[in-house]
């Protein structure tokens, strides 16, 4: 069989792979969340949240609803130098984002089925 013919045949099946693996995959949310700062916040993203005094303090006082919290979130950096992720129970983790074009500092207790927002604060760097 001629060179030409094999590349031929292996395109087309290819390409048949390809559309029905797009009908397969069409209709799901499928992501690729394989670094660990993007497992991370997905993790944290999908659990029920609940929030401490002193979070829903500073949520107050730089007018942050829950929508916005749970952007900060999921579109932020995770500082895993800051956070304890050496407990068995409950890690906690700090996660770096700005709002209204000030930088916060989330602290979060992710738990099994509960994320609680312990504390929100303004990251104040030096220079």
């Amino acid at each position: 069989m001629k060179f030409i013919h094999r590349l031929g045949y292996y395109l087309g099946g290819f390409s048949i792979g390809l559309i029905i693996l797009a009908f397969f995959l069409s209709g799901k949310k499928t992501s690729c969340a394989y670094g660990p700062n993007a497992r991370t916040t997905k993790t944290i993203s999908q659990k029920k949240k609940s929030y401490s005094e002193e979070a829903l303090q500073t949520m107050r006082t730089f007018q942050m609803d829950s929508a916005t919290v749970s952007d900060m979130i999921k579109y932020g950096s995770v500082n895993f130098s800051e956070s304890d992720t050496k407990t068995e129970t409950c890690k906690t983790y700090i996660i770096e984002n700005s709002f209204k074009n000030q930088d916060f500092k989330l602290q979060i207790k992710n738990c099994d089925s509960l994320a609680t927002i312990e504390t929100i604060v303004l990251d104040k760097k030096d220079g």
